[in-house]
């Protein structure tokens, strides 16, 4: 049975996001908002019609958010005083606790997503390090365990592009995590190097080793984010897909490969970035998702650029940088632990099925709060 003072953290949590919310000001904005859908001409300009309907539906889920926790911490605080008089059971009010602690739990994790980009879908590449089929395998354990968690959390995977190890796993694969919300925020978490530790079976000497994989995420852009591509600077090839999807895979050049010339705006360093796309046997689908993930990494390098500049200002309060090592999985001594946050488990079995949300929300208490800090 629950304690008075676990039903009093509970409200005291619900009126703390209706503060870190600002409840009573998105209510006005949310009429205001509203108001705009309702012009006899909002429709004249499709594009921008259905920008407004996001920003309405966006401010709606907060209001919604908050008010499915303030009615759960009501009907406990009810339930709490109803067993002091012997009408509902002790399981219930339990019951009733932990569904309101959870539902709290996630409306404060997504108030730390305050970015610009934290709601989008996000598109993630993992590499292989050096050392051969042990580290490809390993790559390949990360993209099954990204699928889990995807999977367990409603998103929708498309594998885009997969260059499959000599022997076994893959070198690299890219892949856009779609369908849900805050694809981006939740994954962000993730990037950088992952190192795993453990016996290889591909040693015949059974010794333990150590392998590297790499993992980038970024936003992926939709129609609402402006990003200029220049037209000169893009050039295409096709080619014939491999691996699964039937013979006709084979037999089309349905598989894209882009080239866009870039620029650094503020040191005018140029680099060739290369996109391949081989998602579907279409091509004109496969061109217009490379385009998008195109204009996904301008997006991204921009905001990095962003990130930095910020990171210059607030120096010292990260521990790491984008791209460092971030976790290690050591297999025989049964634990998965990060090295930013401090947060580690034995449960690697879990990890490997897409139990990470632990890590998640480790790196979004310790991160993203200092972040939102920073800006007030």
């Amino acid at each position: 049975m629950i304690t008075s003072d676990q039903l009093k953290d509970v409200q005291d949590r619900v009126a703390a996001l209706h503060r870190y919310l600002n409840i009573d000001q998105k209510e006005i904005e949310f009429e205001e908002e509203q108001l705009h859908t309702q012009a006899p001409d909002f429709w004249d300009d499709p594009k921008r019609a259905e920008a407004q309907m996001k920003k309405v539906k966006g401010i709606e889920k907060w209001l919604k958010g908050y008010d499915l926790v303030k009615q759960e911490a009501d009907e406990l605080a009810l339930a709490f005083d109803y067993y002091k008089e012997e009408i509902v059971t002790e399981e219930e009010v339990d019951a009733d606790y932990v569904k309101a602690l959870k539902d709290i739990e996630d409306l404060e994790l997504k108030n730390m997503l305050r970015q610009e980009e934290d709601p989008m879908d996000a598109v993630m590449k993992i590499n292989s390090g050096a050392g051969g089929t042990e580290s490809q395998d390993w790559a390949q354990m990360l993209m099954r365990m990204y699928m889990r968690w995807c999977d367990a959390h409603g998103y929708k995977v498309k594998i885009t592009n997969l260059q499959e190890g000599d022997e076994a796993g893959i070198k690299s694969v890219e892949m856009t995590i779609e369908g849900g919300e805050y694809a981006y925020g939740f994954l962000k978490s993730e990037n950088g190097v992952h190192r795993l530790v453990r016996v290889s079976p591909y040693n015949a000497q059974g010794k333990r080793m150590t392998s590297f994989a790499s993992v980038f995420v970024s936003p992926l852009v939709d129609d609402t984010i402006e990003v200029y591509v220049d037209p000169a600077k893009v050039s295409w090839d096709t080619f014939r897909s491999s691996g699964a999807g039937g013979q006709n895979v084979n037999k089309v050049e349905s598989g894209v490969r882009l080239r866009y010339q870039y620029e650094d705006p503020d040191t005018g360093e140029k680099e060739e970035i290369l996109i391949e796309n081989t998602e579907t046997r279409d091509q004109p689908k496969n061109r217009a998702k490379a385009m998008l993930l195109l204009k996904s990494q301008l997006y991204d390098r921009a905001m990095k650029k962003r990130m930095a500049e910020q990171a210059k200002i607030e120096a010292g309060k990260k521990k790491i940088e984008w791209g460092s090592q971030i976790r290690s999985y050591v297999f025989d001594d049964r634990r998965v632990k990060d090295h930013r946050t401090g947060y580690q488990t034995s449960d690697v079995d879990g990890v490997m099925d897409g139990k990470i949300d632990g890590f998640i929300k480790a790196y979004l208490m310790e991160f993203a709060a200092a972040d939102a800090e920073a800006k007030e």
